[in-house]
């Protein structure tokens, strides 16, 4: 916690300044604490595993299966009817030709894994993306409430670039491009977690700075009404 200490002088009165120390000013503007690992705050499940890419064969079968999605979708133009229909007609083919070979050399037929269907998974699952939903929408409440204008004025302006952005491609697109930044992101800030720190730690005193300017420049020089107390029966 902030310490206070007291500066005397013989004429004036006691004069109290607010010191922090570098250690927990430092800790508390960083992205992730150091007293949590990244995997910690990404949740510390499967699906941290997968962002920070602790199985590569899983991760990069994740990341090859989203990206053939894109491809059939935005290169090749299928349309959503028309690709679950044909996945569903070579699953069912091949099923069939390893049932019936199965049954030639006298083996066991195939069967769908467990973990694909199972409850757990869909309820981790659905755990899992009702706490971020639940997240998100508290964080944006509170920015919208206005308590913090700086944070407001950068939230306006980062969906005015996503608008930008998603005007100049499609749906597919942006959403796979968000795909990779959410896939790959993580896990390169956990290996260069140092440097992304400082970098970070630069724009958000260049930014602000610019807000401090922008607010000294224009915001204040805004005329406002005298306020008037307003008296409720």
């Amino acid at each position: 916690m902030p310490r206070l200490k007291y500066y005397t002088d013989s004429d004036d009165e006691p004069e109290i300044k607010r010191i922090t120390t570098p250690s927990a000013a430092t800790i508390s503007k960083k992205p992730f604490s150091h007293k949590r690992s990244v995997h910690a705050a990404l949740g510390g499940r499967k699906v941290a595993d997968v962002l920070l890419w602790r199985d590569r064969n899983l991760s990069g079968g994740i990341l090859a299966g989203a990206t053939l999605i894109w491809f059939l979708f935005d290169v090749v133009e299928y349309n959503l009817i028309e690709l679950l229909s044909h996945i569903s007609f070579f699953a069912m083919l091949f099923l069939f030709i390893w049932s019936w070979s199965a049954q030639l050399v006298d083996r066991n037929p195939p069967q769908i894994p467990e973990t694909i269907v199972s409850e757990k998974t869909f309820k981790e699952v659905a755990w899992a993306f009702h706490s971020r939903l639940a997240h998100f929408v508290s964080t944006l409440q509170d920015i919208a409430s206005g308590k913090d204008l700086r944070m407001f004025l950068t939230v306006i302006a980062s969906l005015w670039i996503i608008s930008v952005i998603g005007s100049s491609c499609n749906f597919t697109t942006l959403l796979y491009f968000g795909f990779l930044c959410v896939h790959t992101l993580p896990a390169l800030y956990e290996r260069y977690q140092a440097e992304v720190d400082h970098l970070l730690e630069r724009g958000r005193e260049d930014l602000r700075k610019f807000y401090d300017k922008f607010d000294s420049k224009v915001l204040n020089k805004i005329p406002r009404g005298p306020i008037k107390n307003k008296k409720f029966n």
